[in-house]
């Protein structure tokens, strides 16, 4: 009995370690399905988001989601502590306790004492321990403490860096395709004079962020979680809006930022395929189609309008479905996962943008004083698709 308590003390305390190692310093993606942390987050994430669903304000709705991915972590940390003390408490109890206390009879709740106040640094000294096996054990596991202790110390920075770098590309991006992104929106912004080259730079900007996101997002899962501050945003209504941008380029679009776009695509897709496979969720079949075909012939007449040159033929819509295939299935998996909608290719209402206030401003002081066609032709485009 004594020696199973032991064996199953040392397994508790390395299932942990190996966890912790693996979510916090592996930088790499962590593999096994049976990892302390992927079983936390199945038995936490499952039944908050059901409940969350239930809440019918949308903004309310979007608020309880938000909380999950601070709380989680700081719970998967309370787990990964509760864990250890476990672990140790086990091996104290397989040596027998040993342990000097005069006010009470040992047992396995003050093997379980000693552990928490030496894993948590505390040194009270109203147990003492007795002989070199019991002292060694309190040292290792004040070390292991404190070293735990530093590690979760260091690793808040480095995850809420990571999430506000991704956020500040989602911001950016409600000027130029709206709220939420649209590839339809994107495009119909950018169909100024000279927009190839505007086009082609922030579809490189999104290369590096798609990056990015793939390498900490595999690193630190829990990231996914953590939404962002506007009900109408998410990094994967953004991922979904790119991926859909690029492949009307690649599709249908004369110009050289098409081939921009196909690096673009090739890594936006890659991040959204192996984030899927971290959640271990297959792709979606038999969804339904976010862009049929009457859909498309409205996108195709809204970008000629807006001055984009489209190039059409009897196959522009099959390559554009071909495409399409590479990614939604697994766009759609995830939406459905993290309850995070996905964009539509065209905005059936648009949202008045964040910087629309300004941009009313801007558009009376140069009908004023007119300063260039292109920024006339701008500020146009924007009063034709909203009101103010």
């Amino acid at each position: 009995m004594r020696v199973a308590t032991l064996l199953l003390g040392i397994l508790c305390l390395l299932v942990v370690l190996l966890d912790a190692f693996q979510t916090i310093i592996l930088p790499r993606r962590a593999a096994g399905r049976l990892r302390l942390t992927r079983i936390f987050y199945i038995l936490t994430w499952i039944p908050w988001r059901f409940v969350a669903l239930r809440i019918h304000h949308p903004r309310k709705r979007e608020t309880a989601l938000s909380f999950y991915g601070p709380l989680s972590l700081i719970f998967l940390l309370v787990v990964w502590a509760c864990g250890m003390v476990f672990g140790f408490s086990l091996i104290y109890y397989a040596l027998g306790n040993p342990f000097n206390d005069a006010s009470h009879q040992l047992g396995y709740l003050s093997g379980l004492y000693v552990s928490g106040t030496s894993f948590f640094t505390l040194g009270l000294g109203d147990v003492i321990p007795r002989g070199e096996a019991a002292r060694a054990l309190l040292t290792i596991e004040g070390g292991t403490g404190f070293g735990f202790l530093a590690i979760v110390m260091g690793y808040f920075p480095v995850l809420y860096g990571a999430f506000s770098r991704r956020e500040v590309s989602i911001s950016l991006l409600d000027a130029r395709a709206g709220s939420p992104p649209t590839a339809a929106e994107l495009m119909r912004r950018h169909s100024f004079d000279g927009a190839e080259n505007a086009l082609a730079s922030l579809l490189s900007e999104w290369e590096r962020w798609s990056a990015e996101l793939l390498e900490s997002h595999i690193s630190y899962t829990l990231l996914c979680y953590f939404r962002s501050q506007h009900t109408n945003q998410s990094w994967l209504s953004a991922l979904t809006a790119i991926l859909d941008t690029s492949s009307l380029l690649i599709a249908g679009v004369q110009g050289h930022e098409a081939r921009q776009a196909q690096l673009t695509f090739a890594m936006a897709r890659h991040a959204v395929v192996d984030l899927a496979q971290v959640f271990s969720i297959a792709p979606k079949q038999n969804m339904p189609d976010r862009l049929p075909r009457e859909r498309y012939e409205r996108l195709y007449q809204m970008l000629c309008q807006g001055g984009v040159s489209v190039c059409r033929d009897g196959q522009s819509y099959e390559r554009l479905r071909d495409l399409r295939a590479l990614y939604e299935g697994y766009a759609e998996a995830l939406s459905e996962h993290l309850s995070m909608p996905l964009p539509p290719w065209i905005a059936e209402q648009p949202r008045k943008d964040n910087w629309l206030a300004v941009a009313k401003v801007r558009s009376q002081a140069e009908a004023a004083n007119p300063l260039t066609s292109e920024s006339q032709r701008v500020a146009d485009i924007i009063d034709q698709h909203h009101e103010f």
